[in-house]
């Protein structure tokens, strides 16, 4: 992982001692403090007077965070000592002296960074948390505003990379890649998490933002990165692969057990059964088979012991019938060798050149749980059960014929968007579905195609008339809605604080010190300000927009309470019953995810914000889901770098939210 601190030292497979990740900056002197805060102050002054000036702006809402941006690099490098060496004092300088120029230039009525090439820092304001997040653009000279090529690129780990000197890079420097005639953007990914959860959201909107200023062609979008950028560009490959025209990683690793055997000769076989199942969220060796529809050059250098994440993926690729295209820097360590980056343009501009395929006539999708439920016009709606292999090969035979072969699906549907469906507009299709043949409705005449399969109570398959059809108001798993705990911190959410005595002691002391863990850490992690209501501050507009965090007991939650009598557990202040067990309240406490019983289309989350701790901010391959949909926690054990306490007990709902058996 290149840059910064490498986290691959002995004494960082010691889950005790833990260093800090970011590590504590210099100390700013104290007339340089007070001059930047003097900045800092002026900077807001004109970023008020801008908006102030432009609140009739139609495009307010995303060129404002174009000035936020600059306050928010040097105000947190000041505010949590992030600054790491002295050259970043004349940076944050700079930045406040640009922000001030944008300011007055947009209260002017002025936006000139929009027409700028060369090195541009924009900004945009995230869903998950309302925090304004950097991203850079490299414009080439020659863009005329034409649908143009865009490469992401992903960085390596750098674990003082702070928004302020990610932010003065994106300033100064182009990068490792720099494609002729190309879009590149540079993603911040929320500081140094390998672009996973909240960083994975990062791309999607800072290329939603980067689409309403530039022309991207999106049948022409690569996705690139290097070291822990390289691992970044293997899980987006995989979970997003009909959204690239190619997919080009160099070293990083590409899946967490492995890696962690080679690269910090960590043993993590003995790690709980749900933990194993929730790695492959980002085990991108597990949904390999997605690369058959986004071409794929990857790098490595032949000393480099990165090497070993395109090794392991070769073999799963070989595995799915798919020889991968793997190029070697000779007698390279972790760097990038000047040879294989010429031949890797060069078969990047051809894969360029033919751009996307928007339609393909065969779809062969691989995943493991509905948060990754479509590739290209095949989604799936319903799965047997979550974190089991889940595979779906379709591909259309004739002018009215589709082939589909299921494994642990229960819904399906066909989805051809208009003026892409190659069937016959005046015939009714024939599917063949694992064995079966339905006759289904035809295409409409705008070319479009929308088809819902469910398997009934016997196991056949049926045409219905929607994707829930006959699920009624039951709770089921679903896209967006599927757990685990994680999954709700990749959109937007609100802790909600307790504001009355707790029924125990011991655990209304646990909760308020893991409520304050969770804020200090989704900050230092995520780098955002976690949003935050005290319980009687609750609002609908809360309860319809966000994921609801629940942090404390009955007695102290007045939410919590509200929503009790339909959560699956059963609470009082003498006992906590979950799944059958029985626990003494006073010692233990639930964590949990599930639909909001207020607004089922939303989560609540008790007691938990993400379920990684301090131990994994040290190795990016340890950044995975620690816990399933929900646990029992004995505090008989404090919260330490690993766990929030001893786990009593751990596991996953069914498909109806229903407990499941222990496994």
């Amino acid at each position: 992982m290149a840059g910064g601190v490498l986290g691959d030292g002995p004494k960082d497979n010691q889950a005790v001692d833990v260093r800090p990740i970011p590590p504590v900056g210099m100390e700013v002197p104290t007339e340089e403090r007070a001059a930047l805060e003097k900045g800092l102050a002026e900077l807001k002054a004109l970023m008020l007077a801008a908006e102030k000036a432009q609140a009739k702006h139609p495009r307010l809402a995303d060129l404002m965070p174009d000035l936020e941006v600059y306050w928010k690099a040097v105000d947190w490098a000041l505010r949590y000592q992030e600054v790491h060496k002295p050259a970043e004092l004349k940076a944050a300088h700079e930045l406040l002296a640009e922000g001030k120029e944008r300011a007055v230039q947009f209260q002017q009525g002025k936006t000139p960074w929009l027409q700028q090439k060369g090195l541009v820092v924009r900004g945009y304001r995230s869903k998950i948390d309302e925090s304004v997040q950097p991203y850079g653009m490299v414009i080439p000279e020659s863009y005329t505003g034409a649908p143009t090529r865009l490469d992401t690129w992903f960085h390596g780990r750098g674990e003082t990379l702070s928004e302020l000197s990610f932010m003065d890079q994106r300033r100064k420097q182009v990068g490792q890649v720099a494609p002729k005639d190309t879009l590149v953007i540079h993603l911040y990914g929320r500081y140094s998490c390998a672009n996973k959860f909240a960083g994975e959201i990062d791309l999607l909107e800072a290329l939603e933002h980067a689409g309403k200023f530039y022309n991207v062609d999106a049948d022409r979008v690569i996705v690139r990165g290097f070291s822990m950028g390289g691992a970044a560009t293997w899980q987006f490959g995989v979970h997003y692969a009909d959204r690239w025209c190619a997919v080009s990683p160099g070293a990083g690793f590409s899946e967490t057990p492995e890696f962690l055997k080679v690269f910090q000769k960590e043993d993590v076989s003995s790690a709980p059964s749900y933990e194993q199942k929730l790695w492959r969220w980002y085990n991108a060796t597990d949904s390999a088979l997605n690369l058959f529809h986004s071409p794929t050059v990857a790098y490595s250098g032949e000393l480099d012991r990165q090497k070993q994440a395109a090794d392991v993926m070769e073999a799963a690729l070989r595995a799915e019938d798919l020889d991968m295209v793997h190029l070697i820097g000779p007698k390279t360590e972790h760097k990038m060798h000047p040879d294989s980056l010429v031949e890797i343009e060069k078969r990047l501009a051809e894969i360029a050149a033919a751009g996307r395929a928007r339609m393909p006539f065969e779809v062969h999708f691989a995943t493991w749980f509905l948060r990754y439920n479509r590739m290209h016009w095949v989604v799936v709606d319903g799965v047997e059960a979550q974190w089991e292999r889940t595979r779906v090969h379709a591909q259309l035979t004739g002018g009215s014929q589709v082939m589909v072969k299921t494994q642990n699906v229960t819904a399906l549907t066909l989805d051809m968007a208009a003026g892409h469906c190659p069937l016959h507009p005046m015939s009714r299709p024939l599917v063949k579905i694992d064995g079966q043949e339905l006759t289904v409705r035809r295409p409409k005449t705008d070319r479009s195609w929308t088809v819902h399969l469910r398997k009934s109570g016997e196991g056949k398959w049926q045409e219905a008339l929607s994707a829930n059809e006959g699920q009624g108001d039951k709770l089921v798993k679903r896209h967006g809605l599927q757990g685990p705990i994680d999954d709700a911190f990749l959109d937007r959410f609100v802790m909600v604080t307790p504001s009355g005595a707790a029924w125990n002691e011991k655990g209304g002391a646990w909760a308020v010190k893991e409520a304050d863990r969770a804020r200090f850490e989704w900050r230092r992690q995520f780098r955002g300000d976690a949003m935050v209501r005290v319980d009687s501050a609750v609002t609908e507009a809360d309860i319809a927009s966000s994921n609801l965090v629940l942090w404390g007991d009955p007695g102290s939650n007045s939410v919590l309470a509200k929503v009790l009598e339909k959560l699956p557990i059963r609470w009082t202040k003498e006992e906590l019953v979950v799944n059958g067990k029985r626990y003494p309240a006073s010692g233990n406490m639930p964590i949990l995810v599930f639909p909001n019983p207020l607004n089922p289309a939303r989560y609540v989350v008790l007691n938990s914000g993400f379920t990684y701790r301090e131990y994994a901010y040290l190795n990016n391959a340890r950044q995975v889901p620690m816990l399933p949909d929900w646990a029992v926690v004995d505090l008989s054990e404090a919260p330490g770098p690993v766990r929030p306490g001893k786990i009593a007990d751990a596991g996953f709902f069914d498909e109806v939210w229903g407990w499941k058996a222990a496994e």
